[in-house]
């Protein structure tokens, strides 16, 4: 091995799963350009695990405790690594975020640690660009020793020094399990979101501190907001369809603010209920 090999920063891939035996394959193949792809799956009853090795992935088996926790334990995996791209089984990389990502891991200076790259949501066969609110940026490659996670769902990622953006995409598939699987997904997030979010809602705004160059940042303040007005069923409908111009996706971007909008209705829902037992 040359020198210049040597000295050639490390990059990992760790992709989360459980029971993603009909996605996971194809996710490691598109992470194939890392250094090394380590799976730590939430103890798959299905064979997820197997399908992961036979791909070439290293596979951890761990209990599932919170989203932030498995995510930490995700980038302790590769602690003696540089970077680490951070995905999830029903996403992929395409070629294009693979060069930049390389590129960016090879190249950016001691200073940075992390680095946001938007998200393309497809919905039978189609690319929302509008539905779902993009851009949507997202924290995906990191120095695993610089970065953390918190917040048990929707989980946040706090970074300790300077963050960038790329200018490639990665491509999301939500529905790659059916629509089914998307609704008991959500109906399963809707109960923890409802209880953080009663949590959150109970304590004051701090808009005064927030970053609003930083787009994660933004995107907070803006939820906390959100979930503290009337009507947020249809406002989440009439923002997506409407405002962002859902209604120019045609009948796929129909569906799935129809779709977004019932699951803020089952937060709403959940958390009355909750107040209600108080």
């Amino acid at each position: 091995m040359s020198t210049a090999e040597q000295a050639k920063p490390r990059l990992a891939a760790v992709i989360l799963t459980r029971n993603e035996a009909l996605d996971i394959a194809a996710c490691v193949k598109s992470c194939s350009f890392t250094d090394k792809v380590v799976v730590l799956d939430s103890l798959s009853s299905d064979d997820t695990a197997e399908l992961a090795r036979a791909a070439g992935a290293e596979v951890h088996l761990r209990k599932f405790t919170n989203y932030a926790d498995q995510r930490n334990v995700g980038l302790a995996l590769v602690a003696d690594y540089d970077w680490v791209l951070m995905m999830d089984a029903d996403e992929r990389v395409p070629d294009d975020m693979a060069r930049e990502v390389r590129t960016t891991a090879d190249s950016s200076s001691a200073e940075a640690v992390l680095y946001r790259i938007r998200r393309k949501d497809f919905f039978f066969g189609r690319w929302l660009r509008r539905a779902t609110g993009y851009p949507t940026w997202a924290g995906r490659l990191m120095r695993p020793t610089k970065v953390h996670f918190t917040r048990d769902i929707n989980e946040v990622l706090v970074a300790h020094g300077k963050t960038g953006f790329l200018q490639t995409h990665f491509h999301h598939f939500p529905f790659s399990k059916g629509v089914a699987a998307w609704v008991d997904r959500h109906n399963s997030y809707s109960t923890l979101e409802a209880n953080r979010l009663s949590e959150e809602r109970a304590g004051r705004l701090r808009w005064q501190t927030a970053d609003l160059r930083d787009p994660a940042a933004r995107r907070k303040l803006v939820k906390q907001v959100f979930y503290r007005l009337p009507f947020r069923p249809w406002l989440a409908f009439l923002g997506l369809y409407v405002v962002r111009g859902g209604f120019l996706d045609g009948w796929a971007g129909l569906q799935y603010c129809r779709l977004r909008s019932i699951y803020e209705y089952m937060i709403e829902l959940k958390m009355s209920e909750r107040r209600f037992h108080e």
